[in-house]
């Protein structure tokens, strides 16, 4: 893994604000206008949140998408500044759209309606073999949704790894369900990060025998259990695979929303750190929870102090 370079993340991926929506929030057609407990317009897109948390979490990180000079995309730009990424490779295309998501929030659940804009236009040829070397590692997120980027991502993460750059994967769900593509990327994969449900739908229905036959194909697997905790694998040197299985901890619940991202941007900074794995799990699920506990998914995101200060004493 490269060391002294201005960015310990390089993180190529999707722009868009979320548009939260919480309490009563099932929508009856028919004209019918339903009030709502609140409606907040926060970080979204899963890998700004991811970015955002591993910038609080002290890690040096850089941001290449695409979002439009409007309003929704010059929010993004300045939250993202506010929070420690750089953004000064970001993409602002003249008359572009910025996506945007609207979250309905019912707490524990929600549902998501996404405009995607300019969500799907990055390419793997935005991103310059000389943005690549100024970091340590890639970080891709969103894959179904980037639909300029994924045809050439294999290609990107081995670019990437030839300049010595190591490489981590959260697909978040397929809208289509058909999963496409995402084998043939995880052997250029250093670090998969589904949760429960991409996990089993890409193998199995068991998550268990899901996790084995993914770890196969990467170096590293962390699978998101949301408040069970998280299921990892890793390979020694002489290739046999390490299991374990980590708990959450107990917190108050106020939004899930990027507490996926949160979880990512934990395991990273263990990984690149060069922890174990069930010290980085650990980490990694101390973040998730603890980005639950303020709506939107960035407000409740812990520094490293924060995250250390809920870590297991024998970690």
């Amino acid at each position: 893994m490269k060391r002294d370079t201005p960015f310990d993340l390089l993180v190529a991926g999707e722009i868009n604000p979320d548009l939260i929506l919480s309490g009563d929030v099932e929508p009856a057609f028919g004209q019918v206008e339903k009030l709502v407990d609140s409606a907040a317009l926060t970080i979204g897109s899963s890998s700004v949140i991811f970015a955002c948390g591993a910038a609080r979490l002290g890690l040096k990180v850089a941001f290449i998408g695409k979002c439009g000079d409007d309003v929704f995309g010059r929010f993004m730009l300045d939250e993202m500044s506010k929070r420690g990424v750089e953004i000064g490779d970001v993409i602002q295309v003249p008359g572009g759209s910025t996506g945007l998501s609207v979250i309905l929030n019912r707490g524990a659940d929600r549902a998501i309606l996404t405009h995607p804009g300019l969500i799907p236009a990055l390419s793997a040829e935005d991103v310059p073999d000389t943005l690549l070397r100024q970091a340590r590692h890639l970080h891709v997120a969103s894959y179904f949704l980037q639909d300029a980027l994924r045809p050439g991502l294999p290609r990107l993460f081995e670019r990437a790894r030839s300049l010595g750059l190591t490489t981590s994967l959260d697909t978040n769900y397929d809208p289509s369900e058909a999963w496409q593509g995402v084998f043939d990327l995880l052997p250029l994969t250093d670090v998969f990060l589904p949760n429960e449900a991409e996990a089993c739908s890409l193998r199995e229905e068991n998550v268990e025998s899901a996790a084995e036959k993914l770890s196969a194909r990467v170096e590293t697997l962390a699978i998101k259990l949301g408040a069970q905790g998280a299921l990892g694998i890793s390979h020694l040197p002489s290739g046999e695979g390490v299991g374990v299985r980590v708990s959450s901890i107990p917190v108050k619940v106020i939004d899930t929303v990027g507490a996926g991202d949160s979880f990512d941007a934990g395991f990273i900074y263990g990984y690149l750190n060069g922890w174990s794995l069930e010290k980085s799990l650990r980490m990694a699920t101390v973040c998730g929870a603890l980005s639950t506990q303020a709506a939107g998914g960035t407000a409740a995101q812990p520094t490293l102090d924060q995250a250390r200060a809920r870590l297991t004493p024998d970690t």
